[in-house]
Order: C-alpha cells, then structure tokens, then sequence
C-alpha cells in the first residue's frame, strides 16, 4: 500500500474569513489560522516568493480536513469557481450530513446555493451540489436508509 491516508484537500479563496464561516456553519472545526511564508513554500508548490495565509478545518470525526489558503502574493492566476462539473480540473468536496434540509437552512444564508435541485439517489441517499463561498462546489448527501447501503457506490465504509 502507498497511501496511508488522505490528510486533506486544499481550496483557494479570495475572502478567507468568509470561507471560514462557512465551512464552520457547515459543521467543521477550524483547528488553526496561520502565514505561510518563505523561500520553503514556494519550493513545494512552485509558487516563488509566495504569501499565503491558511486556515485549517477539521470534519467532526476528527478524520478529514480542508485547507482554505488566501494568497495575499503573487497574484491570482486564474479562477475556476464557476466551472462546470464537466471541466477538466473540476474541484468537488463531498461531505455527509445527517439532516441535508436543516444544512442547507444554515448554509443558504451565508451565500450557499443549490446548484441545481436535491434528488433522492435510489433511496438510499438525498444529495445535492452547493455552490458555497465564491462559488467554491460542495456536494451534500444525506443518508436515508442504513439497511439500503448494499451495493451502493456511494458508501465508503465496508
């Protein structure tokens, strides 16, 4: 085996604080906000010279997380947040809820919009993809019947 685990997945934003009370009104746990600096970071991303300032969440089972970074330097250069899910490089975060409507009442005030309506997969799951901060795309399922997980390609716990 090569990977161990999947330590988390890495969002660029444009107003971080706002990120932050998002995925917080979501239901993670912000562990940690801090620079990232010198000649060291740029090395790993190939971003020289770079200014970044990142925040850390955590899922409640203390099993995932989601780095949103702000680059304060160099500059922007480019912007996917409105791609559609057809595109090549499409970035999606899917996380399990317990309750998708109650979610979505706390998310839709915070700028969260259902991309296009909640469908009910086989009744197994209820999932929609939320356009959140920025446009950043978050998927949201909520599981409707344990009993039905079978074969289902959606579970990841077997």
């Amino acid at each position: 085996m090569t990977v161990k685990r999947m330590d988390n997945v890495g969002i660029v934003v444009e107003d971080l604080d706002a990120a932050i009370t998002f995925f917080t009104a979501l239901g993670l746990i912000l562990e940690g906000r801090m620079p990232i600096t010198g000649p060291w970071a740029g090395r790993v991303t190939g971003v020289r010279d770079q200014q970044v300032e990142i925040a850390m969440l955590r899922t409640p089972d203390g099993h995932s997380r989601v780095e949103l970074s702000r680059f304060d330097a160099p500059a922007i250069a480019s912007d996917h947040r409105r791609a559609p899910v057809n595109s090549l490089g499409y970035l999606r975060v899917m996380f399990a809820v317990d309750d998708l409507d109650a979610t979505l009442a706390r998310l839709r005030p915070l700028g969260g919009t259902v991309v296009d309506e909640v469908v009910d997969y086989e009744g197994v799951y209820r999932l929609c993809y939320l356009r959140g901060p920025e446009g950043v795309l978050i998927g949201l399922a909520q599981q409707l019947d344990p009993k039905a997980v079978r074969e289902d390609p959606l579970n990841r716990q077997q």
